[in-house]
């Protein structure tokens, strides 16, 4: 794949850009030159961002879990020109729940957002940025639980940001016939409020909550999003791929004992090896 090259003027809409990853995403592009439609459930956050990237910038309210709330909005943004040579599927939440034992409407959110979400935004937005020429790239932002076993009290998360990573590769098999590369960014725990993600929870989902302020001790005391900058910035130099930056230590380790795994559990049946 060609190198992504962002270009001055050129659109890049990017989901979930209210806070976290998603906003610094939108400024580190807007510091390249690159006009922002910034798109989060909280519209409120989402202009915040866009007027931190510059008054040519957009915003507007989007939820990604609903599908014909998303088509709309990509509808409305296209008619007024909104064309990107950049989409970024970046909106998630998390929670702190089990496959086993989540309530049927937090496993109907999580799903919703992490999973359906990056469907929804791709159909609705990608048929425009493949009309458009010249250089032209996805992102999406799954995460390092996605590349290592599911493990500890936040496996439904974890199962969900697995599948967020599975649709990148996905896409990045649909658009190479078309020359587009696909990032998937793999972030560690950063200092996001992401262990806040229920404050913008739809009703349908059981409605907003707040969490108690000391839940966010664990993330307040990690890196910030700017970690990613080098990483993501030689990813995009190379045409896209897997961009994965750890902040636990033993994430590597853990990598590396789910391939071993995958692999003890190989067995070629027309030679009877393993």
């Amino acid at each position: 794949m060609s190198a992504f090259e962002p270009k001055p003027g050129d659109w890049a809409v990017i989901t979930g850009a209210g806070r976290g990853i998603g906003r610094w995403l939108a400024q580190h592009f807007a510091a390249k030159g690159m006009r922002i439609c910034a798109l989060d459930i909280d519209a409120y956050e989402a202009e915040e961002t866009a007027r931190l990237c510059g008054e040519e910038s957009r915003a507007h309210g989007c939820d990604v879990s609903d599908r014909k709330e998303t088509e709309r909005v990509a509808e409305r943004l296209i008619a007024q020109g909104v064309e990107p040579s950049l989409l970024w599927i970046n909106a998630g939440v998390g929670s702190a729940d089990t496959v086993s034992e989540a309530k049927s409407r937090t496993l109907d959110w999580l799903m919703g957002v992490n999973v359906m979400g990056p469907i929804h935004t791709a159909q609705a937005w990608l048929p425009t940025l493949k009309s458009r020429t010249g250089s032209r790239h996805v992102g999406i932002t799954a995460s390092s639980a996605s590349v290592v076993p599911v493990s500890g009290p936040f496996t439904l998360y974890a199962t969900t940001k697995q599948m967020t990573a599975a649709i990148g590769e996905a896409l990045a098999a649909e658009m190479a016939e078309d020359d587009i590369g696909v990032t998937i960014l793999c972030p560690g725990i950063l200092n996001t409020q992401i262990w806040n993600a229920a404050q913008a929870r739809p009703e349908r989902f059981g409605g907003a909550r707040q969490a108690p302020d000391e839940v966010g001790d664990h993330w307040r005391a990690q890196p910030g999003p700017e970690v990613l900058e080098q990483g993501l910035d030689t990813t995009l130099a190379k045409g896209g791929g897997w961009c994965i930056v750890p902040t636990e230590p033993d994430t590597s380790d853990k990598m590396t004992a789910r391939h071993q795994a995958q692999r003890d559990g190989f067995f070629d049946y027309a030679t009877g090896k393993d």
